[in-house]
């Protein structure tokens, strides 16, 4: 059975408890043991899925086609451990699965009551796969003393309770700010964090204390008191220059050691840090730099992109280059010439969205990396906006446009090239969508094989002819206009098996140009690039050197 570690905030939020739970997962998978790490998450959406990314920042897609919180991409990143639908839950689906339950009469006429009937639905959730590794890594989000998240404080208060002792232990991540003009760093926020935990029976094991400088061992020692914590698992979480320098921070202050000694563990092997010492020798040796232009329309909050931020990242490190990624919004297009914006980069990337805002700017990106020949990868709504500028500009049909977008006007505006997809296979049954059902968890989600033609650029950067790409979309690149586009240029480099539905297209006489239905950046990881990234920092690396 797996031991478990609940990873709490408290004094103020986005302190970095998923970073800090995918680090502590990094490190204990370098000790030999094997980890999952999961996310609680108070809010009453029943996933991010219809969440505003400027509200949440992206949502991360699993495998099993899961629409979950973007701590889900950190804690894959870190351990390469591909999440599931059962490692995201929020109290939308906790409360919704607990109605569901009552209308079908489970729970034989009782009230229902947010203790014992939504507290045993979150333990049931905890229990999941617990026969499956060593250690369950649980975040709880938001802040200890918001009230939406008192059920799930409650239900792992409970849970620790009931599982035998030495199981379960708590790690609580606080602030400790500086205050300048006295020149002091204060501990009374944690010391009142952890008093707000106690009072609701939790008390915790280890603390991380965040702090933009160094604390002191006077501090610590002060906190271990108050705090009712061994000072040797009072740790410090400073400011990094590099999230991937996390491990390798985390471990020098002791934190893996903390947590094993909470567990009686001892003594504990030995940790192998060879491949988080190579990925930082890779960020901090880089031989150049390349400029890459992500011309999207969520521009003003970079982790509405932090899955292609990182993907860029990880392409770089394979090439041992540095990417300076830099944010332009699509609309800016709309009213004025690309051209100034985007000759100083290197490459282009226009990564995916919903709805029209933008779109024409997201076209004009693909045009001028076209005509350029400037290195150019569309992901998803940037794919659909590549195949539209190649229509427009190539294949003769003026008003190629999108369903998307006459859906969203109430009128048809233009010819459909892309258009909303009513019917797909997912593994052996037949899925039916309508364009009035409901918003929430109605994409193709989750993984799909496509076949590469033999050949094919991009057969030869995955090396191989059959692939499996995780999709979050619900609008497809008619086939009606292949023939055109192909006679234009455009290859259909990648389909589904079925040969129904595009997955990749290319420009074979263009240096770099790829534009895929799919998102790649969801499966790249700092120690295994994600081959379209790393071939994509390679071409801007090559372009680089032509100026």
């Amino acid at each position: 059975m797996a031991r478990y570690v609940f990873i709490t905030g408290g004094v103020v939020s986005s302190l970095g408890k998923g970073l800090a739970s995918a680090a502590l997962g990094a490190l204990l998978q370098a000790r030999g043991y094997t980890v999952r790490l999961r996310k609680l998450d108070p809010y009453l959406n029943v996933d991010p899925g219809t969440m505003s990314p400027f509200e949440h920042g992206e949502v991360f897609v699993t495998d099993d086609g899961a629409e979950t919180d973007l701590d889900l991409g950190h804690y894959e990143r870190f351990t390469g451990v591909a999440a599931r639908k059962t490692d995201s839950v929020s109290s939308g689906r906790i409360y919704s699965n607990v109605l569901e339950k009552e209308r079908r009469g489970d729970y034989l006429g009782k009230t229902i009551q947010v203790i014992p009937h939504v507290t045993n639905e979150i333990k049931d959730f905890l229990k999941i796969g617990a026969d499956e590794v060593d250690f369950m890594l649980c975040e709880i989000g938001g802040t200890v003393g918001d009230i939406e998240g008192l059920p799930f404080f409650e239900a792992i208060r409970q849970f620790a309770q009931e599982r035998p002792r030495g199981e379960c232990i708590f790690m609580h991540l606080t602030l400790v700010p500086y205050i300048s003009a006295s020149h002091e760093l204060k501990t009374k926020p944690t010391q009142h964090s952890v008093k707000e935990l106690r009072a609701i029976g939790i008390a915790p094991d280890v603390l991380l204390l965040r702090s933009e400088h160094p604390i002191p061992d006077k501090e610590r020692e002060k906190i271990a008191l108050f705090c009712n914590v061994r000072k040797d698992a009072v740790i410090a979480a400073p400011d990094l220059k590099t999230i991937y320098e996390a491990p390798l921070a985390y471990h020098r202050e002791g934190l893996d050691r903390a947590v094993l000694d909470a567990f009686h563990i001892s003594p504990a092997p030995r940790p192998n840090l060879a491949r988080w010492e190579d990925v930082m020798d890779r960020l901090e040796n880089a031989e150049g730099e390349v400029r890459v232009a992500v011309v999207g329309k969520y521009t003003q909050l970079e982790d509405a992109y932090k899955s292609i931020a990182e993907a860029l990242t990880h392409g770089g490190m394979a090439n041992r280059t540095r990417v300076k990624a830099e944010w332009i919004d699509a609309e800016i297009f709309e009213r004025e010439d690309p051209a100034p914006w985007l000759e100083p980069f290197d490459a282009i990337l226009v990564p995916g969205g919903f709805g029209e805002r933008g779109t024409e700017g997201k076209i004009k990106a693909a045009q001028f990396a076209r005509e350029k020949g400037v290195p150019y990868l569309g992901i998803c709504l940037g794919m659909q906006m590549a195949v539209i500028e190649a229509a427009r500009d190539l294949a003769g049909v003026k008003d190629a446009g999108s369903e998307e977008f006459d859906h969203e006007a109430g009128a048809k505006r233009f010819t459909p090239v892309v258009y909303h997809l009513k019917e797909w296979i997912q593994g052996n049954h037949v899925v039916e969508r309508k364009v009035g059902d409901d918003k929430g968890g109605t994409m193709r989600l989750g993984a799909y094989t496509a076949s590469l033609t033999p050949g094919s650029r991009v057969a030869g950067i995955y090396g191989a002819t059959t692939i499996e790409e995780r999709h979050r979309h619900r609008y497809e690149v008619d086939l009606r206009y292949r023939d055109k586009l192909e006679t234009c240029g455009l290859m259909f480099s990648g389909m589904s098996p079925d040969g129904r539905l595009p997955e990749i297209v290319e420009i074979p006489d263009h240096p770099w140009f790829i534009g895929v239905q799919f998102h790649p950046e969801l499966k790249s990881k700092p120690f295994a690039p994600h081959p379209l990234f790393a071939d994509f920092v390679r071409a801007a690396v090559e372009a680089s050197r032509l100026v």
